[in-house]
């Protein structure tokens, strides 16, 4: 019997209980195999091209935000499909202009359910 494809979901997020719970929930429905990251510049550094289905990035990290960390991993691999996690609004004075000027398709606030979080990840795939 042969084993089904499941998504690749990269995870970056400078929150440990966030990478943990995204990481072992949505493993745990079977459907995607998930790797994630703290740090933004180690993310980058281990960054392989072509691999992921899907990229979930949390806006304000230290060292580098989600914003700068997208437009390093979309030179190296431009179809890459991205989805800002943040519990900021994203249409607050202060993200709005990194939000127009980036034409973000996929925000997903924090904090979410899992069911939910699962269904906007199947929905983006699927795009």
């Amino acid at each position: 019997m042969s084993e089904t494809r499941k998504d690749k979901i990269l995870v970056v997020d400078d929150d440990p209980d966030i990478t943990t719970t995204f990481h072992f929930a949505l493993e745990d429905t079977g459907l995607f195999e998930v790797e994630t990251y703290n740090d933004s510049v180690e993310a980058l550094s281990n960054f392989k091209p072509h691999l992921y289905d899907l990229i979930l990035l949390d806006i304000k990290m230290p060292k580098m935000s989600g914003f700068e960390l997208c437009d390093k991993i979309k030179k190296s691999d431009s179809k890459s499909k991205v989805c800002f996690i943040s519990a900021f609004d994203p249409y607050s004075k202060e993200l709005k202009e990194d939000f127009l000027s980036l034409k973000i398709e996929c925000f997903i606030p924090k904090p979410i359910q899992i069911k939910e979080l699962v269904e906007r990840i199947r929905v983006e795939l699927s795009r």
